[in-house]
């Protein structure tokens, strides 16, 4: 028997040489590091991705075992959460996204009023009650700028022409809100246009177009 420590081999003679276990552990270790042994070794994205796929393999094993009817169990639950998020999809409708940019009235460079005036009507004709009322909000807030009545804001949202056009025309300041209101649950709130909320702003376009700013209040003089 070896002695504690030795390691025992034959040289070419067939004579037992004894070498220490230490250094023959060493001299395997340098053996096995040369490149030739591990160039077909996975890469270590390679390998991250086993061991994930094996976590996962894991993580789907146990959720089985843990699962009345094993596989079968878990694949109908499964199919039973893709059914309600289905329903709910169906029944919320297309999900909103929040807007991330500012709600001004104009998404292009801006046409004259007359031009969105036409777009308008053409709209309405086929029935395009949405696309209708946003050109005919544009046509009036386009007039109001074209008369000088609103300083031209390419810029400005519904709500802000609609709040300086109500200075300069207070008469028709709630239509001018209520038109700016519509526009925005069209255009942003995801509402579908209708025919009687194209009339209302049609009627007011035809009004502003004969309205007249109120006089400018002179300033109380003071008394000496």
């Amino acid at each position: 028997m070896a002695a504690p420590g030795l390691l025992a081999r034959a040289d070419d003679d067939g004579i037992p040489v004894r070498t220490p276990r230490l250094p023959a552990r060493e001299a395997a270790e340098r053996e096995l590091s040369d490149p030739r042994y591990h160039q077909h070794d996975p890469n270590p994205i390679q390998r991250a991705l086993d061991w994930l796929w094996d976590r996962l393999d894991e993580l789907f094993h146990t959720a089985a075992g843990a699962t009345p009817g094993g596989w079968i169990g878990l694949l109908t639950i499964a199919a039973c959460v893709l059914l309600l998020l289905l329903a709910l999809r169906l029944r919320l409708g297309a999900v909103r996204r929040t807007p991330t940019t500012r709600r001004t009235l104009f998404a292009t460079t801006p046409r004259t009023a007359a031009e969105h005036r036409t777009a308008a009507a053409r709209y309405a004709t086929a029935g395009l009650w949405s696309q209708a009322i946003q050109d005919r909000m544009r046509a009036i807030v386009l007039a109001l700028e074209e008369r000088a009545l609103l300083t031209p804001g390419p810029g400005r949202t519904a709500d802000e022409a609609a709040t300086e056009a109500g200075r300069a025309l207070p008469r028709h300041a709630d239509q001018l809100r209520t038109a700016a209101r519509i526009f925005d649950d069209v255009t942003y709130g995801g509402r579908p246009g209708t025919e009687q909320a194209y009339a209302l702003l049609t009627v007011l376009d035809t009004d502003l177009q004969h309205a007249r700013p109120a006089p400018a209040t002179a300033p109380a003089r003071s008394r000496g």
